[in-house]
């Protein structure tokens, strides 16, 4: 006889295959190829502020990041990156703009990866021959961050404003420009607010060059706001297999921009599932108040890192069903709540007692899952 557990699925569905590019190393984190799709964040504080800027890293690394970007406008924030670089937990990218002599201070910091923005570097193309050796004897990659509001006036001038081609353009001819001195450990993104615009610029660069993307809206707005469109850019473009590394842009703190990108990445099935809660929107038909439980049972379960899926449901329409294709869930109405684990009714109990209930059934069935080695989102299927 088979036993299939019920909660996650059977075989994680690919939206679409990956787009083949060709692999660089950021530090410890590998991009592109056949690498898992990355996180990435950015640092709020000044960078001279090492202290300030290690312990946002640090909140950064707890929350899932695992690469970091850090500003470099000043000298002083140049001084500081040989530091922050040597005790940084992830590895760390330079950010930087206008001056060309901060890329090889950053290069000579040890930072993992430099970010240049050739729209705005003073006479970078001048520079390229200079920055292509200094990165190749370091083994240093290169992000080559186009924006939309600060594009190459040549750009602007042939096209008028940044469309997808100017952005697309801009980016595939400073590549060429390292790719004359042989350097090729290149990554690209090419940034808008919009992300209908966003998405046609990175589908053009798909289709011309093998680098490894990073994507990104930028100034994409407050975090409800931020959220939609970054969610909406990712998904269309993840799902055709086109993006290597995310970043979230959000007017919020830097560990929300995590968040939403690890939970971006879950739900198209492109990273290990932790927990999940499926609760229902409510309706007229719920007995039960079903915002409350579902917030109190996902903080009382914050931070389980195992795939468990906790299906917390208001009525007896689609409640009995959900609850019982989770692995843990429950059908609530007429002031008690029937609690499935595994698809099976275990007990019935009493409204106030559901959220304390569930939460003691998960940690039974996480103890359960890392005794059984069970630390991924993949199905476990068992044969008895």
């Amino acid at each position: 006889m088979t036993a299939i557990s019920l909660g996650m699925p059977d075989v994680p569905i690919k939206l679409a295959e990956r787009r083949k590019s060709r692999q660089i190393q950021v530090g410890s984190v590998a991009v592109g190829g056949d690498a898992p799709v990355s996180v990435q964040s950015m640092t709020t504080t000044r960078t001279s502020d090492i202290g300030a800027t290690l312990q946002q890293i640090a909140e950064l690394t707890a929350s899932g990041c695992q690469i970091v970007r850090v500003a470099c406008p000043t000298q002083d924030d140049a001084d500081a990156l040989s530091t922050i670089a040597r005790k940084s937990q992830i590895p760390v990218i330079a950010d930087i703009h206008f001056q060309p002599k901060y890329v090889f201070a950053a290069i000579d910091a040890g930072c993992a990866a430099v970010r240049v923005n050739p729209g705005n570097i003073k006479q970078f193309d001048d520079k390229v021959r200079e920055i292509a050796k200094a990165a190749s004897d370091a083994r240093v990659p290169i992000r080559i961050g186009v924006n939309a509001g600060s594009l190459d006036r040549r750009l602007l001038e042939k096209y008028g404003k940044a469309t997808p081609e100017a952005l697309a353009e801009s980016a595939l001819w400073e590549a060429s420009l390292f790719e004359e001195h042989g350097f090729r450990d290149i990554k690209i993104s090419v940034k808008h607010n919009d992300p209908v615009v966003m998405v046609a610029a990175y589908r053009l660069l798909a289709q011309k060059c093998d680098y490894p993307l990073h994507l990104g809206v930028t100034e994409a707005g407050p975090a409800f706001q931020g959220t939609i469109k970054s969610a909406v850019a990712f998904g269309a473009l993840l799902s055709e297999g086109i993006g290597d590394t995310i970043r979230v842009s959000l007017s919020a703190p830097p560990a929300e921009e995590v968040k939403v990108g690890i939970q971006i990445l879950e739900s198209l099935n492109l990273r290990q599932r932790r927990l999940e809660i499926v609760s229902c929107p409510s309706c007229g038909r719920a007995q039960v108040d079903v915002y409350k439980l579902a917030d109190q049972v996902s903080a009382g379960l914050e931070g389980m890192e195992v795939p468990l899926r906790v299906a917390v449901m208001g009525c007896v329409v689609n409640g009995p069903g959900e609850a019982r294709e989770a692995d843990l869930g429950v059908a609530s109405g007429n002031g008690k709540g029937q609690i499935f684990v595994k698809g099976e009714v275990i007990k019935t109990v009493p409204e106030s007692k559901i959220v304390e209930t569930l939460i003691e059934e998960a940690m039974k069935l996480a103890e359960q899952m890392e005794d059984a080695g069970v630390t991924s989102g993949e199905p476990q299927v068992s044969v008895s």
